[in-house]
């Protein structure tokens, strides 16, 4: 691929929290074609509102053990905008994903810690994928998708959606925002597409900790 996404140091699970929260990695090179985020007003804009507060107010508590990292984003931009390709290959954006909470993260095959936390995204999307919520795991493989797509099926993944982006523009973006540093990248997002909270590095997505943060998220998006 044109460009290089510096990669998160693999860690022990058990080690997880200490050694992501303090995870500095910077992008070594420019990568190719920037996207949008938008809400039809601007590129990037920031938004806050009651009912966005309220989320953020029930999901900060829930941010520790395996989620630690996870950091609650003031002010919350708008991802709307950011454009990747759908499983058909057909450009989509991220309002296109459904207007529920979202776990959205980003990841590439030659990124071994993007690589060990998949089949916790799969679990994570099995157990609490719907109407409601949604993780939204975005491949940053450079090149056609055949690369990303083998890799789901050797490790059995079959739940979750398979989306991409060879031109990495979505990385670009999100790294412009202060949100993306290295890989993998992690967002939750509310039904507006407006960022609750965000972490660079892994973490074990099938943990009770990270359901109860997805719960908290979904109950109070529920509410508002």
């Amino acid at each position: 691929m044109s460009a290089q996404i510096p990669v998160s140091k693999t860690i022990s699970r058990r080690k997880l929290l200490v050694r992501t929260s303090g995870l500095t990695a910077a992008l070594s090179a420019t990568a190719l074609g920037v996207y949008g985020c938008s809400d039809g007003s601007g590129n990037g804009q920031a938004s806050n509102d009651t009912a966005l507060e309220a989320i953020k107010a029930a999901v900060e508590p829930t941010i520790q053990g395996d989620v630690a990292a996870m950091a609650i984003r003031n002010p919350s931009e708008d991802l709307g905008g950011l454009t990747f390709n759908d499983s058909n290959g057909r450009p989509i954006t991220m309002a296109d994903t459904g207007a529920k909470v979202r776990l959205v993260n980003l990841w590439a095959t030659w990124c071994a810690p993007c690589r060990e936390e998949m089949p916790y995204l799969e679990t994570l999307q099995a157990e609490r994928g719907g109407d409601e919520f949604g993780v939204v795991a975005i491949s940053v493989d450079g090149g056609g998708p055949e690369k990303p797509r083998n890799f789901y099926q050797e490790i059995g993944l079959t739940t979750l959606p398979f989306y991409h982006d060879p031109s990495i523009g979505v990385f670009t973006e999100l790294k412009k925002q202060s949100l993306a540093f290295g890989l993998p990248v992690t967002l939750l997002i509310d039904q507006q597409n407006r960022v609750i909270a965000n972490m660079n590095g892994p973490a074990q997505w099938a943990s009770p900790d990270a359901f109860a943060m997805i719960d908290a998220a979904i109950t109070a998006a529920k509410s508002t």
